[in-house]
């Protein structure tokens, strides 16, 4: 069987798929640069690693290795459910938040159905979209976030899911919680909303923004969180669901058995207890923050507010020419063009010695390029 003929039993969908480029690995720029020192500030992880609690979890399960993990997570699921005061029915666990956005495309869209989702937006929601059939509709941002009143607009009988990103990926905007909740009240019941909350732990409004009550008003909403970045553990891809015991039930019959690794559930079970490790990291992401705006305030840049681990920059100029130049200085960070923002790059918050080691390469390039 030739390629070509291979390629015209895929799906529309599949064919017509761009897939998720990550950001450039460290190892990738060693092997084709050779330099020793390289600071990764491209995918928005965690630059303290993983916590003391997680490293030592890993080490307890190592022996068990030979073994199959718990299907059903369930000591992991019991510290979720104390955590956000839900039953255990109530959760879902993902190879990564990423899977969850996947199981939900798979176990509700079809080729009849509409998804929405907003320009400037998380890259996987047209992709789960495009790879089951679904059509998708990117409604223009407003000030680079989410248009609920233009996303409403757009529902039809037709719409069967819709994507909100808060804090949004790669813009960093925010949503308030009447905002999101006067959304919620007005979408129809046969729309879900899946709201993407993977950098919820660094929202400074968090006491006053508990997304987790509207499951108890909406059984058309689901929120997916993840482990792979406050809690530092992306390398280990850990994500969950929070939603109604149909809509977990549903998913839990598409979701593959042994979808967690027995590593990723310990570690993500100890992470969820160490208090002191999110409050480092939290406290990190605020000096970052607070450094990385003012290099970028003194060298006449403008930035979106971000509400992340993470901020977009406007270089006032074509960016990937930029990005490309501080690569050959040891820096990687994210150029966003496929996210309809040319001019922009998105920078991860690292270790203030990684911060200074970036602007550094930043002025030197800019006054070059």
């Amino acid at each position: 069987m030739t390629k070509q003929s291979l390629f015209q039993l895929a799906i529309p969908g599949v064919q017509q798929l761009v897939p998720y480029a990550p950001g450039k690995p460290i190892t990738e720029l060693q092997r084709e640069l050779g330099l020793e020192h390289i600071v990764k500030l491209a995918s928005n992880e965690n630059p303290l690693g993983p916590g003391p609690k997680a490293i030592a979890a890993i080490e307890t399960a190592l022996p068990d290795l030979a073994r199959y993990p718990d299907g059903s997570g369930f000591l992991l699921k019991q510290a979720l459910s104390g955590r956000h005061d839900i039953s255990t029915e109530q959760i879902v666990l993902g190879n990564g938040s990423n899977e969850i956005l996947e199981l939900l495309a798979r176990t509700f869209l079809t080729p009849d159905t509409e998804v929405i989702f907003s320009q400037h937006a998380f890259a996987v929601y047209p992709l789960v979209t495009q790879a089951v059939g679904a059509q998708g509709k990117s409604i223009p941002a407003l000030n680079y976030g989410h248009d609920l009143d233009g996303m409403l607009k757009a529902v039809t009988a037709n719409t069967r899911m819709v994507f909100i990103a808060n804090p949004n990926n790669p813009t960093g905007t925010f949503l308030q919680h009447d905002e999101l909740e006067s959304f919620l009240k007005s979408l129809p019941k046969h729309v879900i909303c899946v709201l993407d909350e993977a950098y919820y732990e660094f929202i400074n409004e968090q006491e006053n923004f508990n997304s987790r009550l509207w499951l108890e008003q909406f059984a058309n909403f689901i929120i997916t969180r993840t482990f792979s970045k406050a809690y530092g553990l992306a390398g280990l891809r850990v994500g969950y669901g929070l939603s109604s015991v149909e809509m977990i039930d549903l998913l839990n019959r598409v979701r593959q058995p042994f979808n967690n690794n027995s590593l990723a559930l310990a570690a993500a079970q100890a992470a969820l207890d160490d208090s002191d490790y999110l409050h480092k990291t939290l406290d990190v992401n605020r000096q970052g923050m607070k450094q990385l705006t003012k290099a970028f305030s003194d060298l006449n840049l403008s930035w979106i507010p971000s509400a992340g681990n993470f901020v977009s920059v406007d270089l006032h100029r074509p960016a990937f020419p930029v990005y490309e130049a501080l690569l050959k200085k040891g820096v990687i960070v994210r150029p966003v063009a496929n996210y309809e923002m040319p001019n922009h790059l998105r920078i991860s918050i690292g270790t203030l010695e990684e911060n200074q080691f970036f602007i550094d390469a930043l002025s030197e390039v800019l006054r070059d390029v």
